[in-house]
């Protein structure tokens, strides 16, 4: 598919320079641009690299001097980062549906899809499902009961929903996301108080009570509550609630591999990366920001606006507003100035063995 320039700088709300004619297929690095593309160089940094390319037209910033960089053609943006995203959503294809349900597709008869709907090969859809209208549907998809998807949902091949799950819409799900599968919840065999334990910080721990280990499951029996505009990404999990539902408030984000489990709440407009994991019952504020593999203990609250650098594993509360790093989490111009004092400890024992060795040839000397 091609675009022309002018196109482009429409759907990008931003000016354009030279021939606005000139078509495109896709976007490039600027050092690997071939004549058909269009280069990225939002930055005065790239511009060495579009000589490199062969690109006639580029994406640049505000005030470039296109024509000294033998470009055709050239739009200018402020803001590099939101024109990325305005191009990347004019020029993705997506997914191909073809309109319709499949044939090989199983619904049962109560369940209600919307208008317009697309329904791919080997879908199942469960009794008492309500499908919005404009959803796409990939091969393999399955949707429990009682369960609810918006409008204009995108379900990516291999999606599991659960039954009593409620979505808002504009929903997407990546390929293998599972929403609503049981909690991680189990009782551990009488005469062990593993909770006591870890009250205790060790000091109260009670021995395995011996014979084989009984644990008792406490099933889920509360659903999954997903706000609307949320987006799953792949191979990421979210258990359903114990009693109460689970929920993922409008608009959050989760990349591939989160883990989110029984009774977590997640409010608005947040961001979790790859690999975060959140224990049990806790609750994450709005626009909050965890890079990837943060861990965060069950039972804890974490206020709005929090951000966590990768890898930090949040143990306690966390005040709305912080800037967290490290395990366990800690401010982190903390965390920075005490890896710093890390460092330093070995130059600082050699140090003070010097100071001994002179303390002591001082003390026999007398």
């Amino acid at each position: 598919m091609s675009h022309t320039v002018a196109e482009i700088a429409h759907a990008l709300g931003a000016e354009f320079a030279g021939d606005g004619d000139l078509s495109v297929a896709r976007a490039a690095e600027p050092g690997q641009a071939s004549p058909t593309d269009i280069a990225l160089a939002v930055n005065p940094k790239f511009a060495d690299q579009i000589a490199q390319g062969s690109a006639r037209a580029a994406i640049l910033w505000q005030g470039a001097d296109w024509q000294s960089m033998g470009l055709s053609a050239a739009i200018f943006v402020v803001h590099g980062r939101f024109a990325m995203a305005d191009l990347t959503s004019h020029m993705d294809r997506g997914p191909e549906f073809e309109p319709g349900i499949h044939a090989s597709t199983h619904i049962a008869q109560d369940a209600q899809i919307g208008a317009g709907a697309s329904i791919g090969p080997f879908v199942s859809i469960a009794s008492g499902v309500k499908i919005g209208a404009g959803a796409r549907i990939g091969p393999q998809v399955t949707i429990g009961r009682d369960t609810e998807v918006g409008a204009n949902a995108l379900l990516h091949a291999g999606v599991t929903i659960a039954h009593d799950v409620t979505i808002g819409d504009n929903f997407i799900a990546q390929s293998g996301a599972v929403i609503g599968s049981d909690g991680f919840s189990f009782v551990p065999p009488e005469g062990l108080d593993i909770e006591a334990t870890r009250r205790s910080l060790g000091s109260a721990h009670d021995v395995w009570p011996g014979g084989p280990a009984k644990w008792r499951r406490v099933h889920s029996i509360g659903g999954v509550e997903i706000g609307s505009d949320v987006e799953i990404g792949a191979n990421t999990t979210i258990d359903r609630g114990t009693i109460r539902a689970t929920r993922i408030g409008r608009g959050t984000k989760l990349d591939n591999l989160v883990h989110i489990a029984h009774n977590v709440e997640i409010a608005e407009d947040s961001l979790l990366c790859a690999g975060v994991s959140i224990a049990g019952s806790t609750k994450v504020g709005n626009r909050c920001v965890l890079g990837g593999q943060v861990g965060v203990n069950d039972n804890i609250t974490v206020g709005d606006d929090v951000i966590a650098a990768g890898a930090t594993k949040i143990y306690t509360n966390a005040a709305s507003g912080r800037v967290l790093m490290g395990s366990p989490a800690t401010k982190m111009q903390t965390q920075i100035e005490t890896y710093k004092a890390l460092r330093r400890l070995p130059r600082l024992f050699t140090q003070v063995a010097e100071l001994k060795k002179a303390v002591s040839k001082l003390t026999n000397s007398d």
